[in-house]
């Protein structure tokens, strides 16, 4: 199996066939794109205030019966809040005229008894106006969008152990129907809870179509167009996803009509299992050489080329792996501690920083676009990169970035609005870029029969981060200094711990534990024999 770039280099890096696999995967990742995003605009809170009952109310207290309050310098009417409906029925029937004849200060205020009034200026609903998650139930708002990352760490977990057992394929395709399933079945939702517990069940089908496409597109593709899948190819489609969603939403302005929609986007997939392959590399550690075989000169006729008599020699079923496994061995287990402190501080970085980002103003959903578009120039940058720069360079140093400017905003002044700004968008562009590299650099560190298993576990990091950073940032609450310096210390941390992490520029991807044992032995064996030398050369 070590020899697998070796037994298929008459392929070529390019052709056909290599750019055909290319594009249909990557069609795979615009669905992730928008689906799990829309929360941004099904859980958004349009302006409301409190629904004042048709009772006799002249039309000065109707509109006096909201009280006003200062917002940021701001005079808005209270959401939450309300005069006392009895008191003001009988002034306004006494003919008292607020403002004038009873100083509204010192009436009573109630709670929004009867309800909630909602713009619909941009929104005509949502689970927000439907359900009146506002006041006192808006905690239910994030909650649900916590549903979501918790389902990204089951779907982290699971999704690496049964693309293993059963095949990158099957589970990214079972995987493609269980998220068109969930969304469908989210827009039906009856209540708040039924929500939540659809949408954990939408973040575990995504993931594991996220990091099982990953997968398949790393073992199918060459060496070249491998960088490019995933970098470019993968993160460049899922902003494709994530810039069409605000049209999508902008269009449809009923929730549930927007989730069936999305939901039905995962029908125009189902042509792809006819031309999308399973992983020869993971036929092989099955024993499966025969089928293998028939994908390979199946590419090499697309690309127009003979293949050998003979490509892979009959191999047994190999061992088969679970997540204990990755812990078993010293090298597999000290890789593994390390890439989880990567990810999760790259997610707690990225997370903590978009926290503190002021909201912008304006249209929402052109806000949503320009947030996409954003993260575009990293991809293409971090492509150009990789394709010559060692991996542990660029990651330690994208996250030197991220983490300095993390320490850094914290000393900049109010009056320097632009430079604070200026500092988000660079850390956010080091965030983006260290996403980009982490996600490839994993990848070709772990061996074939504990690649989605490693990638899993790392993903799994990744959630624990994302929902870690909420709580990081409310340590402001007892010392406004201190998420920053726990993040950025962190991220500066993992920067250092990247380095001990073996370079993976130009190497074949390791097959196996043992090819991954034989790799580091021949490099460490290559430096102690140099060291020698020089020494030699010295006495």
């Amino acid at each position: 199996m070590g020899d697998y770039d070796e037994n298929t280099a008459f392929l070529g890096q390019t052709g056909p066939y290599f750019w055909t696999t290319f594009f249909l995967l990557n069609t795979v990742f615009v669905s992730t794109g928008f689906n799990g995003l829309y929360i941004v605009f099904v859980g958004a809170a349009p302006k409301h205030h409190c629904l004042i009952p048709d009772v006799n109310l002249t039309e000065q207290w109707r509109n006096a019966i909201v009280p006003f309050m200062v917002v940021d310098g701001e005079e808005v009417r209270s959401q939450c809040s309300r005069y006392r409906l009895d008191v003001v029925r009988n002034l306004s029937a006494e003919g008292f005229i607020p403002g004038k004849d009873v100083n509204l200060t010192n009436l009573e205020q109630e709670r929004c008894l009867d309800g909630w009034n909602y713009s619909k200026e941009i929104y005509q609903s949502n689970i927000v106006t439907e359900w009146d998650l506002v006041c006192d139930n808006q905690w239910k708002v994030p909650f649900a969008s916590s549903t979501l990352f918790v389902g990204y760490l089951v779907g982290s977990l699971i999704s690496g152990q049964l693309s293993d057992r059963f095949g990158r394929k099957k589970v990214v395709f079972i995987s493609l129907g269980a998220q068109c399933v969930s969304v469908l079945l989210q827009s039906f939702s009856h209540s708040w809870r039924m929500f939540c517990v659809m949408f954990l069940f939408v973040g575990a089908s995504q993931i594991s179509i996220y990091i099982s496409a990953f997968v398949l597109g790393t073992e199918l593709l060459s060496k070249t167009m491998r960088v490019l899948f995933t970098t470019l190819g993968a993160f460049l489609f899922y902003c494709i996803g994530y810039m069409t969603l605000p049209w999508i939403a902008y269009a449809i302005r009923d929730w549930r009509t927007l989730l069936a929609v999305l939901s039905t986007t995962a029908v125009v997939y189902i042509p792809l299992w006819w031309f999308i392959p399973e992983s020869p590399r993971w036929l092989i550690t099955q024993g499966r050489v025969e089928e293998a075989e028939a994908i390979i000169r199946d590419a090499a006729r697309k690309n127009k080329v003979e293949a050998p008599p003979v490509i892979f020699k009959e191999t047994g079923v190999s061992k088969k792996f679970t997540m204990l496994d990755v812990l078993k061995s010293k090298n597999i287990r000290c890789i593994t501690l390390m890439c989880l402190i990567l990810w999760m501080a790259i997610n707690i970085g990225y997370f903590g920083l978009s926290l503190n980002t002021s909201n912008l103003s304006g249209n929402p959903f052109m806000n949503c676009f320009l947030s996409a578009i954003t993260e575009v120039p990293a991809y293409i940058v971090s492509t150009w990169l990789l394709k010559k720069c060692p991996r542990r360079v660029l990651l330690s140093s994208f996250l030197v970035i991220g983490g300095g400017v993390l320490l850094l905003i914290q000393f900049i002044p109010r009056t320097l609005q632009y430079v604070a700004v200026a500092l988000e968008m660079t850390g956010k562009f080091g965030f983006t870029m260290a996403f980009s590299i982490v996600y490839i650099y994993t990848a070709e560190i772990y061996p074939t029969v504990l690649r989605n298993i490693g990638m899993g576990l790392c993903s799994s990091a990744a959630r624990i981060g994302s929902i870690t950073a909420p709580y990081v940032i409310y340590l402001g609450t007892y010392n406004k200094v201190l998420p920053y310096v726990v993040m950025g210390s962190l991220t500066i941390a993992s920067s250092v711990v990247n380095v001990f992490l073996p370079e993976s520029l130009n190497k074949a991807l390791p097959e196996t534990v043992d090819f991954l044992f034989l790799f580091k032995f021949l490099v460490n064996s290559t430096i102690f024999s140099r060291n020698v030398a020089k020494k030699n050369s010295f006495v």
